[in-house]
């Protein structure tokens, strides 16, 4: 009997009941309202269902989300914003 691959990563089932989905590594656009104002973030890591689309970020990730928001310093970019009214 062989060891699994150490670099080969476990996948985990979708947590939405009745979806046959599996979580897989990706990078999101992350949108947060702190204060009322509309923060959108890049390329942030994280699980994203393969049929629901369902997203779970990691403790750490939300760790490092809360300190760029405590942080006051400018965005990289600006981008524009619609009201749907």
């Amino acid at each position: 009997m062989g060891d699994a691959d150490p670099k080969e990563k476990m996948t985990m089932k979708c947590t939405i009941k009745g979806c046959p989905g599996e979580y897989e590594d990706k990078r999101i656009v992350h949108t947060v309202c702190p204060k009322g104002e509309v923060v959108v973030i890049d390329h942030v890591p994280a699980e994203v269902c393969s049929e629901c689309g369902d997203v779970l970020l990691r403790p750490e990730t939300v760790r490092h989300i809360e300190e760029l928001l405590r942080v006051s310093r400018r965005p990289d970019k600006t981008v524009p914003l619609y009201e749907y009214a």
